[in-house]
């Protein structure tokens, strides 16, 4: 059985969390590998919504081990936020996983982001304030805390008198703000701990046996593509590698235990944050856009810009990843439109480029060159083969698939769990 990555194929909220779910309750084990609470999945199983932001999407599913990875940085507050909200509401988080090696969001990297981010003014990332980057700078500064540091009191006490030493001279004399407390700090975190050591393993260990014994394991991706801190639209990225790449460094699984790779696109495209965005679209059918497709971020609230797909972006995504599949969502948006334009290729200063520009000065000039394919009007939303969609429909699937250089194996045609077709199967 194999071992499948999932991840973001354009600037993140593709709807990964539904495609995530809808592999989920096939597989043994789902496992978070990059990011943290900055990203967010909203899954949908019947009448019920469910926004997760630091939990893997399969713990929904009861069959699946959800598991959070070493790539991924772990605020355990928000945690056990999201577990208390989900217990409540009758979803067993007991089998939850947590590496060990996984590090841990402190209050100080809070500060520091939101501090840093302020002063920034016109050239701020537009992070989400949540001490994601900052973790990540002290994992690379090796003045990082793990999971593990949780247990050990003198460890810990270490480890964050050795971060705030610099911190707290920044934050007091570059910043003007007030000094974090070394004492107070352990404490909370070492009270945190104590909770979180039932869920903390060795996960590249239980992740490798489960693949060599022949269960099935989805590694999903946090945020896309387009936000890789090395492929993406830097500097306006995430701070961890969102790409394929990525699910083996952040879960400790070699490369040759990967089957199978599949990009989640929307029919349009959005982003959220600062950053260049060629079919961005400042007119009617940039607010047409956010309103058919409730376009508001699921971490922040922040209305999504909106734009036409854009192939360009696809084609890089199937590169750089080695996508194998395509789940496509959010076709049922675009009903009701008599024509949809599509981004084949961009102008840069009256030059064509066909592929990604590597100059982000010349990405970030590139206007998009459209060819425009005609829409339909009928609900499609019931709709559970390819060959019952609307016969425009299934001519703009197939360009999309065509322009992207990867078959589309699913298409998502609405907001339920079931309203989805599977063009071919994801797990054979």
């Amino acid at each position: 059985m194999p071992g499948i990555v999932l991840v973001g194929a354009q600037w993140g909220d593709e709807g990964k969390g539904k495609a995530t779910d809808l592999i989920g309750t096939k597989v043994d084990y789902v496992a978070r590998f990059n990011g943290g609470n900055n990203a967010g999945h909203t899954v949908v199983v019947g009448d019920e919504s469910y926004a997760l932001h630091l939990l893997p999407s399969g713990i929904i599913s009861p069959n699946a081990t959800p598991v959070i990875g070493n790539g991924v940085v772990v605020d355990p507050e928000v945690l056990f936020q999201e577990i208390d909200g989900l217990e409540e509401r009758g979803i067993d988080c007991s089998r939850l996983l947590v590496s060990e090696s996984a590090q841990v969001i402190a209050p100080y990297h809070r500060t520091i982001d939101k501090v840093t981010e302020r002063f920034a003014g016109k050239k701020k990332i537009g992070t989400t304030g949540r001490g994601i980057g900052p973790a990540y700078a002290d994992k690379i500064n090796r003045v990082g805390i793990r999971v593990s540091d949780l247990f050990d009191e003198e460890v810990l006490r270490d480890k964050v008198e050795s971060a705030l030493h610099q911190k707290n001279q920044i934050l007091v004399k570059l910043y003007n703000r007030r000094a974090v407390d070394v004492d107070a700090t352990v404490e909370e975190l070492l009270a945190l701990g104590e909770r979180l050591k039932p869920y903390a393993a060795n996960t590249s260990l239980v992740l490798n046996q489960a693949l060599d014994e022949g269960k099935t394991v989805l590694f999903e991706g946090g945020q896309a593509t387009m936000l890789d801190i090395d492929h993406g639209t830097y500097p306006f990225v995430t701070s961890s590698n969102p790409t394929a790449g990525g699910a083996c460094t952040g879960t400790g699984v070699g490369p040759t235990k990967i089957d199978r790779v599949i990009g989640v696109s929307k029919a349009y495209v959005t982003r959220v944050g600062e950053g260049p965005f060629p079919t961005e679209l400042f007119d009617e059918w940039g607010e047409w856009l956010r309103a058919q497709g409730h376009e508001y971020g699921v971490t922040t609230g922040r209305p999504r810009r909106c734009g036409w797909f854009d192939a360009v972006v696809n084609r890089y995504a199937t590169q750089v990843n080695g996508l194998t599949d395509i789940v496509l969502t959010k076709l049922d948006v675009l009903t009701g439109l008599e024509e949809i334009p599509i981004c084949v290729a961009y102008d840069v200063d009256g030059v064509r480029y066909d592929d990604m520009p590597t100059d982000q000065r010349a990405f970030a000039a590139a206007k998009p060159i459209y060819e425009t394919m005609p829409g339909w009007t009928e609900d499609i939303s019931q709709v559970h083969r390819f060959e019952d969609l609307p016969a425009t429909c299934q001519a703009y699937v197939k360009r999309l698939e065509e322009l992207s250089g990867c078959r589309i194996s699913a298409i998502g045609t609405g907001p339920q769990r079931d309203h989805i077709i599977e063009v071919h199967s994801l797990l054979d």
